[in-house]
């Protein structure tokens, strides 16, 4: 493998519902995901995140492992829920220390922190009383909890996310109701995006105009599959580029443009939200830097007759807005979840990426898989997995070398943890625990990852 460039960052991501647990104590709130989890069904074997990797109690543990791995920064989220427990009002004074003992934690072994704000567990109140990402209200109460974070914590915390995955909490939340708050709409998801772009606006502009003496940088983590027409048709063409404005381009050109792409706003028509010209401003050059979370690619053809629903991120979202059909390659290698293993996908997205927006910085938040693991000789035997790091890793060389200002990457997970739905079935992590022992083990990745850290210098 060549060397990527001497200051490109080698981090692993996490997320506070999935690895956390401690739902209920030291003043902790319910979120979203610990009412949904609760429903019969909604959840593989009925998991939950009550206890999950137990990080609150172990995270020192856990930050020996990540400065064993050789990883040098570290992406983790703040639960809303454990800062303020109904979403607004007095912070929580026991969960702002849980987080500031963790950073410091993280600064003493050498690791630099990136701190995202909101990874889907919504404060349960604010669903109750507010109507969560579809309340008037919800872009103001996350701009005064993003203000409470900044305060505590960005005098350490130079590295901010705002928001993970808006797509998946609007299509999976508000859409499908795959995930909390398990509604189901062809209206709903696209007034949650909205709010969650105007949400991701406020606190970035509270961040700029009270904590720019802090010196840090701020952006958003958006998700994206990359849609390759199925043929060189035009139709499918269009299709494939239809298909990642209603996935990407939904998020990132208001940010970078000051709207929704006018193929957006040419089939929804009212179901799509307006910006004021205000809020266009807001929102426009409102990050840092482009965030992205990517882990496979599938075809992509005009729709020729009924639509069907795949699921998970294999997912079209409302796929007859778009007037897609999505397939794949059944010789493609195919991970436990389903999703196809294609890196040159990932680096023909960034490249896109690059190509759209002027040429930004960007950072892969999230890239990885799921295998089965099998513990042998006291080590976690993966070799899938660091077939699927080498792949991916070449690919994102490759968009380097083609002029992509890619600056870092992020492995999803640090550890395997609650993945949503599917519960404890899908592991993803570079440690893996036994859930019965909560045993931590590293897995071979874990190992090659470190190789890989080592031979870049950094």
């Amino acid at each position: 493998m060549k060397p990527f460039p001497k200051d490109f960052l080698w981090g692993a991501s996490t997320s506070a519902y999935q690895i956390e647990g401690a739902h209920n104590i030291d003043g902790k709130g319910p979120s979203i995901w610990d009412a949904f989890s609760s429903i019969p069904g909604k959840i593989k074997n009925e998991d939950t995140g009550q206890v999950s990797g137990d990080h609150y109690h172990r995270f020192r543990e856990d930050v020996a492992l990540m400065k064993q791995i050789g990883i040098k920064v570290y992406r983790f989220s703040i639960a809303w829920p454990r800062v303020m427990p109904t979403g607004k009002g007095a912070a929580n004074e026991k969960g702002i220390q849980f987080y500031s003992d963790l950073i410091d934690e993280l600064l003493a072994a050498g690791i630099t922190p990136w701190v995202t704000l909101y990874h889907w567990d919504l404060p349960l109140a604010l669903q109750l009383e507010h109507d969560g990402w579809l309340g008037a209200e919800i872009s103001d109460l996350f701009a005064a909890y993003a203000d409470v974070c900044f305060d505590r914590f960005g005098d350490r915390v130079k590295n901010w996310i705002t928001l993970n995955e808006p797509w998946v909490v609007a299509i999976l939340g508000y859409g499908l109701g795959e995930f909390a708050p398990g509604r189901v709409s062809h209206s709903e998801p696209y007034l949650a995006g909205h709010n969650q772009l105007l949400a991701h606006a406020k606190a970035v502009e509270a961040y700029r105009k009270k904590y720019a003496h802090q010196g840090g940088q701020i952006g958003m983590a958006n998700n994206c599959d990359w849609r390759e027409p199925l043929t060189d048709s035009p139709k499918d063409q269009a299709a494939a580029q239809r298909a990642l404005e209603f996935f990407l381009a939904w998020f990132a050109d208001p940010i970078y443009f000051g709207d929704y792409p006018a193929v957006m706003k040419e089939r929804l028509g009212d179901r799509l939200p307006a910006f004021t010209e205000a809020e266009k401003q807001m929102v426009k050059g409102s990050v840092d830097y482009f965030g992205l979370n990517h882990y496979t690619t599938m075809y992509t053809a005009e729709a020729t007759g009924p639509i069907g629903e795949a699921s998970m991120y294999g997912n079209a979202g409302l796929a007859d807005d778009q007037d897609i059909e999505l397939s794949l390659d059944e010789s493609w290698k195919r991970t436990t979840m389903g999703w196809p293993v294609a890196p040159w996908g990932c680096r023909k997205l960034l490249e896109w990426i690059d190509d759209r927006y002027g040429r930004p910085d960007i950072y892969i938040t999230e890239n990885g898989c799921a295998w089965d693991d099998q513990k042998i000789d006291g080590k976690v035997k993966d070799t899938d997995r660091i077939e699927y790091y080498q792949a991916y890793l070449q690919a994102c060389q490759e968009a380097i070398e083609n002029g992509v200002k890619l600056k870092g990457y992020f492995a999803w997970s640090l550890m395997d943890n609650f993945e949503w739905a599917h519960g404890y079935s899908q592991r993803f992590g570079l440690v893996h625990i036994d859930y019965q022992t909560l045993e931590r083990t590293m897995k071979d990745s874990a190992y090659w990852y470190a190789g890989v850290v080592r031979e870049n210098g950094v």
